[in-house]
């Protein structure tokens, strides 16, 4: 899956997000849903890769992203707002 994007890590404050990227042309992100991650894409990527740069991320608490420690309170999701 994605044979012809690279890979990347990208460090963000709290947390490191994992992403794919590839292809040449005006910026395309593509952002998954619930409970799913960027491999959700792997068969529409490559194509859109044609005409746009693609990136695929896992967003932050999914796949290879970082998870954000939790707590009763749920401050870390009410501080990302």
């Amino acid at each position: 899956m994605f044979e012809s994007f690279t890979h990347h890590r990208i460090a963000t404050s709290g947390a490191t997000i994992k992403l794919v990227k590839g292809g040449e042309g005006p910026p395309l992100l593509l952002l998954h849903g619930y409970p799913q991650t960027h491999v959700m894409w792997h068969k529409i990527a490559p194509v859109l890769a044609e005409h746009f740069t693609v990136v695929c991320s896992d967003l932050r608490g999914y796949g290879d992203s970082d998870k954000p420690s939790s707590d009763p309170t749920h401050f870390t999701y009410s501080k990302r707002v």
